[in-house]
């Protein structure tokens, strides 16, 4: 076992990953609607493993799917109910037996519990909560020692997908027995200049030793390289000296001057590490890494948010924690990918919908240059679901706080946090304001939100007095008459969900928006709570003191798959309401009998496989006006509407553009005010060339032509990556295109695509973005969803040479690509 500092995080230095070779066997719900006793005793050392199946961590049982017609569209459709049983063997040489062991859970759904040797040592229900077990006590060194974990959720309610068992990492950390307590550092930085600042530290030392130690604590500051190891030295904290007594903690609190500081920013996300080390009786015992940023924040009512001084609009989107296809199975490469795509859109801020983020979601941030909403749940005491967070609440909501701020909070991208989302209970001024509490004794450096779908009950009884910032879904009407009461003078207020737009990629429906169970993309639909994203931005326009937006959503997602989607929760958007209330409860009945084939959402500006949809550019065009783009929509290929009129609409970040039809001008507009797309909405539709060319002040600024292609000839592969680590954990995500003869993607094509992968790999999983598609994503054979299909591959732990993945269909070129690995074993998160 390779033994390693995890530097990003802040850890001990002896830690390591602890995700290979585990034994599953799921009981209770299976996947095709059965049930299978769960025998007693699984938790012992003696119990029978005959059957288990091997597997390595992170896992998601629910991913592997059927899809169920029968099941819920609002988490999947896919069979995530059920219990779970993990089994470890493992060894540690006997000269460790003088340490403190333990094992650290970034995540695990749901109520968790842990036994080692047949000993219990405890349980964790939220799933989405880190924790630490302890394995001291009942460890037998220089033996073989069993662990068993079992994870049950059938009696877990969710309002989306939210992914079935050990699905995140889990580490083991050896210390000795006076150590830096579990998260046990916090770093602020309470004075700032741009020719220095201070910065503080807090330490937090465990004696677990039998005897009484005077500790020293030592910490040096270091610039972070681009490898996330220490750069150059910049500061040295005055020792501190501790008098610790047996099973006690103490707490250190030294502070230095950085000079002339690098600022954590969107653009320039610098970063410092923090290396504190300890002594016990002058010997050194342990040392940790702590990562931080330098940086200021400043919420205003009237000015805006400003970081570093300067006024920041957040560009934010909300996302869930599935990787589509993945399912809940934390990957960061593909976590990597998704914010690699978002970025490029112009999206600098990351909302946590509806609870806590794997931790690697916030070492992409801050070494990306993404803001994060880190939030804590989607209900309080009364609960959207019969069996959700509501049963845990009242014994729990304190240390899942805890455990969420004291993990999160020396992460220089997390700028606010949130109590919760659209809860219940969003009018009772006492809860809101005993959670923030909690979160502003943990931390008072940032401020707490929340998000509201009811804005005026909020702040008509004064519970939103306890919050920093008021965080408001969708109902932004009444901003004036918030604005104009005194209690919330000084409040600011956030977009903390916007838009709601629905579409599915690459469909198109003329005189209407719904068809087929796909939704048009010329981005006009939208739920009764939600508006056109052109309508937002007015809206941001109108009240330019607010904060930004978060848009739902960024991704396509598992589940929720409105407006197929059956789940009453949405009834909780028009709670007042009830006239809206009413006509909604009348949809619902209906599509509840329809059984819609719907199992994904069609709420993302990019779809589950990561394809962008044309909205993706229609926030690009506002988000980032000094990237020259211009993109048309539809595509060009309607051979049914020869004649007939194809309305076409243009984004782009320029100011007029002029539209061609095969060379032949159809008129140069120009943008009015707040006007985010031109329309031409009365094009007869002929075959052939459609160019756009955008202007920016007078001058040729983008220019993109759309075409009608041939038939489907080819297909083409491209990569994300020439290359992929040999740990068993990187991915490459593929794209297929099916192409004319000329190369050009053919945007109705739904051939069926056969895939192999030669070399020392596999194939993780295959899509094509489609929300009704019930093929279980670990399928090799799919068709095209309007031209489109990812591939997404892994190589083998230790696995050297070339990957090379074939894909063939019927009539079609075949497509080829080779994928370069290395054996590049690692244990580290990154």
């Amino acid at each position: 076992m390779s033994w390693l500092p995890l530097i990003t995080t802040g850890q001990n230095k002896q830690a390591a990953l602890f995700d290979a070779n585990w034994l599953f066997r799921r009981v209770g719900l299976q996947a095709d609607g059965s049930v299978v006793a769960e025998p007693t005793g699984l938790q012992e050392i003696s119990a029978d493993e005959t059957g288990w199946r091997k597997l390595d961590l992170p896992h998601d049982w629910a991913i592997e799917g059927p899809f169920r017609i029968d099941l819920a569209g609002e988490t999947g459709k896919l069979p995530y109910k059920g219990i779970g049983w993990y089994r470890k063997h493992f060894t540690l040489p006997r000269t460790d037996s003088a340490k403190q062991l333990f094992l650290d859970f970034d995540g695990a759904m749901a109520y968790a519990q842990v036994w080692l040797n047949g000993h219990y040592l405890g349980t964790w229900p939220y799933g989405y909560s880190s924790f630490r077990m302890e394995l001291t006590p009942f460890l037998q060194f220089g033996k073989e020692n069993v662990l068993a974990v079992r994870v049950s959720t059938e009696h877990w309610d969710s309002r989306w997908y939210s992914g079935a068992g050990i699905y995140r990492h889990v580490w083991l950390v050896k210390t000795n027995p006076v150590h830096v307590a579990h998260w046990g550092t916090f770093i602020t930085t309470p004075h700032v200049t741009r020719q220095k600042a201070v910065v503080q530290v807090q330490v937090k030392v465990d004696n677990q030793s039998g005897n009484p130690v005077l500790a020293g604590v030592h910490t040096e500051l270091f610039t972070m390289d681009n490898h996330n190891k220490p750069g150059v030295r910049v500061a040295t904290l005055k020792d501190s000296v501790l008098s610790i007594a047996p099973g006690k903690t103490a707490e250190a609190m030294v502070s230095a001057v950085v000079v002339n500081p690098q600022f954590w920013d969107l653009e320039s996300p610098h970063r410092y590490l923090a290396r504190t080390t300890i002594t016990a009786n002058k010997k050194l015992v342990d040392t940790y890494y702590t990562a931080f940023g330098i940086r200021t924040l400043q919420f205003t009512a009237r000015n805006g948010f400003l970081l570093n001084g300067r006024r920041v609009q957040i560009q934010g989107t909300c996302n869930h924690h599935d990787a589509g296809a993945l399912g809940a199975a934390i990957n960061t490469s593909a976590l990597r990918r998704q914010l690699t795509i978002l970025k490029e859109m112009g999206c600098n801020a990351l909302r946590t919908s509806h609870n806590p983020p794997a931790p690697e979601l916030l070492e992409l941030a801050d070494e990306m240059g993404f803001l994060v909403w880190d939030e804590a749940f989607d209900c309080w005491k009364h609960g959207k679901k019969k069996e959700d967070y509501n049963k845990l609440y009242d014994e729990w909501h304190e240390k899942d706080l805890e455990a969420l701020v004291h993990r999160d909070r020396n992460h220089p991208s997390v700028f606010i946090w949130s109590i919760g989302n659209e809860v219940m209970d969003q009018r009772d001024s006492a809860m809101t304001a005993h959670l923030a509490n909690i979160v502003k004794r943990e931390d008072p450096t940032r401020p707490v939100s929340n998000g509201y779908n009811d804005p005026d009950g909020g702040r008509e009884v004064g519970a939103a007095v306890a919050l920093d910032i008021m965080g408001v879904n969708y109902f932004f009407s009444r901003q004036p008459q918030w604005d104009a009461d005194a209690r919330y003078a000084n409040k600011p207020t956030i977009g903390s969900e916007t838009s709601s737009c629905i579409s599915s990629r690459g469909e198109y429906f003329f005189d209407k928006k719904y068809a087929n169970w796909q939704v048009s993309s010329y981005d006009n639909a939208y739920p009764g709570w939600g508006c056109s994203p052109d309508e937002q931005f007015r809206t941001n326009a109108k009240f330019a003191h607010l904060l930004g937006e978060f848009v739902w959503t960024g991704f396509d997602y598992l589940g929720e798959p409105t407006p197929y989607n059956s789940d009453e929760t949405n009834l909780l958007n028009f709670r007042n309401d009830p006239s809206m209330k009413e006509a909604l409860e009348q949809k619902l009945s209906a599509l509840r009998k329809s059984k819609a084939p719907a199992r994904s959402s069609y709420f993302g500006i990019v779809d589950l496989c990561g394809f962008p949809k044309d909205r993706y550019y229609l926030y690009q065009s506002h988000w980032r006006p000094n990237f020259p783009m211009v993109h048309i929509l539809p595509h060009w290929n309607w051979k049914n509407r020869i004649d007939s009129i194809v309305p076409v609409h243009i984004y782009t970040s320029g100011d007029e553009v002029e539209l061609f039809l095969n060379g032949q001008s159809l008129g140069r507009k120009k943008k009015a005010p707040q006007q985010y797309r031109l329309q031409w909405d009365s094009v007869v539709y002929k075959p052939g060339e459609l160019v756009a060319i955008a202007y920016k002040a007078g001058k040729q600024w983008a220019r993109e032509v759309r075409t009608t292609t041939g038939e489907a000839a080819a297909l083409q592969l491209q990569a994300n990556r020439s290359s992929i680590k040999g740990d068993g954990q990187d991915l490459v995500f593929i794209t297929i295109s099916v192409t004319d003869s000329k190369g050009r993607l053919v945007p109705t094509a739904r051939h069926t695509i056969n895939c192999r992968l030669q070399g020392e790999g596999e194939m993780v999983a295959t899509d094509n973005g489609d929300a009704t598609s019930f093929i279980p994503f670990s399928s090799s054979v799919r068709p095209a969803f309007n031209g489109l299909m990812l591939v997404v591959v892994k190589a083998h732990a230790g696995a050297r040479g070339k990957l090379k993945l074939i894909v063939e269909s019927p009539g079609l070129t075949t497509g080829v690509l080779e994928i370069s690995c290395a054996n590049t074993l690692n244990n580290n998160k990154k």
